[in-house]
């Protein structure tokens, strides 16, 4: 009988505690999988520690370099809904005005894919904004406001250099797509306010945004320093591909090598390295003073 009794225990303590088998599939969590549309978005993310967790994203988002290894989706307007439901993600994390209405509406229109809009940046403050609306929309607000706290020591290090150097001319932004396709930034581009934190005096202009420059406007303007994206120096054949572009061989930038091209993302996306970038470009405009 107490032979009996024991083996009744042992079996229903077993029947209590499962097996470890069971124990060990009811532990388990799912991961969402992550789909970003746009550089910035899809940086911050990463940033997070999230970056495991993106199964594709657009042709935007170029940094870290382990991204430009995922599936893309494409690029803006190229977008379609088909493609990006097809990788069956549970999460999307979009830049506001990226993709058009019609594809936002197609996956809104899925119950199980939670959708996220979130805006576009052009300012330090925006910046920090962004970071932790994302931060928040995760639940990790701790680790977005390390992100926070490393930019602030960055344009800490940015207003020290500035406290101590001086510009040294203007400088214009032109938007290079080839020779027969480019544009100068004016008043309200992100050139402006990239600028404006880098210390950086933009040349005058009376034009909003972007417009296609002419050789009259480029000797007109005559920027001491001429600021391009890396990948739109490349376009035209690198720095002695620039002589494609007529009128800029009357300019100083020209006449005295003050060409600078910067990574897009790096310098537009008003990210997490925002602060670094506005440093490089101060220090390639600006001399330090003793």
């Amino acid at each position: 009988m107490r032979k009996l009794f024991a083996s009744l225990t042992i079996l229903l303590a077993a029947f209590a505690c499962g097996s470890p088998e069971k124990t060990e599939v009811s532990s388990e969590t799912t991961t969402p999988k992550i789909i970003t549309a746009g550089g910035t978005i899809s940086e911050i993310v990463v940033g997070l520690g999230l970056g495991d967790q993106i199964i594709a994203t657009d042709r935007t988002s170029t940094f870290p370099a382990s991204l430009q290894g995922l599936p893309s989706i494409g690029y803006r307007n190229q977008i379609k809904a088909e493609g990006i439901l097809s990788l069956g993600p549970d999460m999307i994390l979009v830049e506001e005005g990226y993709l058009n209405e019609e594809v936002i509406s197609q996956i809104q229109s899925v119950s199980t894919i939670k959708l996220e809009v979130f805006p576009k940046t052009q300012s330090k403050e925006q910046t920090i904004a962004l970071i932790q609306q994302i931060a928040a929309f995760f639940e990790m607000e701790e680790q977005g406001q390390a992100m926070i706290a490393e930019i602030e020591q960055d344009l800490q290090n940015l207003n020290d250099f500035l406290s101590n150097s001086k510009p040294n001319g203007k400088a214009a932004f032109v938007m290079a797509r080839g020779p027969e396709s480019l544009f100068i930034a004016g008043d309200g581009s992100f050139s402006e306010s990239i600028f404006g934190i880098a210390g950086v005096e933009q040349i005058e202009t009376n034009f909003e945004d972007f417009v296609p420059l002419t050789p009259e406007a480029l000797i007109s303007l005559n920027p001491d320093y001429l600021v391009l994206f890396e990948s739109g120096l490349q376009s035209l054949g690198g720095k002695s591909g620039l002589t494609k572009i007529p009128g800029i061989t009357e300019t100083t930038a020209f006449q005295k090598d003050q060409i600078i091209a910067m990574d897009g993302l790096y310098l537009s996306g008003f990210g997490p390295r925002m602060g670094k970038a506005a440093l490089e470009l101060a220090k390639a405009t600006r001399t330090q003073e003793n």
